[in-house]
């Protein structure tokens, strides 16, 4: 596919479908805020819990929209997204972020689980690089603390998954009920990767810089596994980074491997640069090789250098459109360009709900979409979906440039 067709087709989605089903259609009226759970078929849950995750993508996504586009819908949506996690979500005690809270506001689950700290700092500092506006950085600073004060396992390296309310230790380590209970695992690690990367894109704080350079190391150490059958990210590990796991998810290859560049790339080191390049070639060469099937749908989970889930769920799909253009562009390899081709065609064809709008969560290894998962839910929001179309359509346009330059 020409990459200004390719570019044209991504930014038609976004404000053609995946804008004004956001804009519009999540918002909550009676209570204010958002809505908790929209089904696929478009009803509403009014009474469903509302997600620190889907609250602060929320967030990260209008802030991100108005940077990208200024336009004051998208100011007024961010607005709302943050007083809402300020004055419903933040803990006034203990500070941080509760983990959910009821259609009325109250706390249901006060844990402060740092896989959606993580997220508070991504939103809150995108929200100051889009408006100047000091108090959230601040917040977000605040939160940063916090996190390396309380969670930062100083024996072992990287951070303990959860704390409880007042931020003492807890049992309850479980992100969601796929996940194993385990101490420590790639998916917190690598979304505070990349909170701590907008940390310093928004302030280059010294003790920032030291931090994201340390979660680099330890994707290097500890969590990125070579092997003969190709490179992936292990999953779940204790304390002391003994892995509990055994199998590997395609979308979160993919994701680290421009995410790992990103933080590369924020820390301005040129050593360091390199050898993320080379470890998210291996990732994108990887997922490539195993995961991505020919109608251009990248299956979902695998083990042993074989796919062992191929449904095709929405999330995988988008960062596969960017990973893989990622890694085009380190390499020049055409095969890259053709993948991320490729799985934009599967979008496009299987996954954009043309009459309900948005994407569906899953396409099953059928074919057939499942009906039964949410189109709106705690983890189900726009961050995947319209992150790819600006991150496509900037990479697609500095590609353009330097082809004239």
């Amino acid at each position: 596919m020409d990459a200004a067709v390719l570019r044209t087709a991504i930014e038609r989605e976004l404000l053609d479908n995946l804008l004004p089903f956001w804009r519009e259609r999540v918002t909550d009226q009676a209570r204010g805020g958002f809505i908790g759970e929209m089904a696929n078929d478009g009803v509403i849950s009014t009474d469903a819990a509302r997600g620190l995750i889907l609250n602060s993508r929320l967030l990260w996504t209008f802030s991100a929209l108005y940077r990208k586009y200024g336009d004051p819908r998208d100011l007024d949506l961010a607005r709302r997204a943050l007083d809402i996690l300020q004055s419903r979500f933040h803990d006034r005690q203990h500070g941080g972020y509760f983990w959910r809270i009821d259609a009325s506001g109250d706390p249901l689950d006060r844990t402060k689980k740092i896989y959606g700290q993580a997220f508070c700092i991504y939103a809150l500092s995108e929200y100051h690089l889009a408006t100047g506006e000091e108090e959230p950085l601040v917040a977000a600073q605040q939160l940063f603390e916090l996190i390396e004060r309380h969670a930062s396992d100083a024996e072992s390296g990287g951070y303990i998954e959860a704390r409880a309310e007042d931020w003492s230790a807890t049992d309850d380590l479980q992100l969601s009920t796929k996940d194993m209970v385990a101490a420590k695992s790639m998916n917190t690690h690598l979304h505070l990767l990349e909170a701590y990367t907008n940390l310093v894109f928004a302030i280059m704080d010294p003790r920032v810089v030291m931090r994201l350079n340390e979660l680099i190391g330890i994707f290097g150490r500890h969590i990125i596994r070579g092997e003969a059958g190709g490179f992936h990210l292990d999953h779940f590990f204790d304390k002391a980074w003994n892995l509990q796991s055994n199998t590997r998810t395609y979308g979160h290859d993919i994701e680290a491997a421009w995410l790992l560049c990103e933080a590369a790339e924020a820390l301005r080191g040129e050593e360091l640069r390199e050898c993320s390049n080379l470890r998210a070639i291996e990732l994108a060469r990887s997922t490539l090789a195993e995961g991505l099937d020919a109608d251009g749908g990248l299956a979902y989970e695998g083990r042993d250098g074989r796919v062992i889930n191929a449904d095709r769920d929405w999330w995988c799909q988008a960062e596969a459109v960017v990973g893989f253009w990622h890694a085009f562009g380190l390499t020049g390899d055409p095969a890259f360009a053709d993948a991320a081709a490729a799985v934009w065609r599967f979008i496009d064809e299987h996954m954009v709900d043309r009459a309900g709008g948005e994407w569906f969560w899953r396409v099953l290894a059928n074919g057939t979409v499942d009906t039964t998962e949410p189109k709106v839910s705690e983890w189900k929001g726009p961050y995947h979906t319209v992150r790819m179309c600006l991150e496509m359509m900037r990479r697609l346009d500095d590609s353009e440039k330097g082809e004239q330059g």
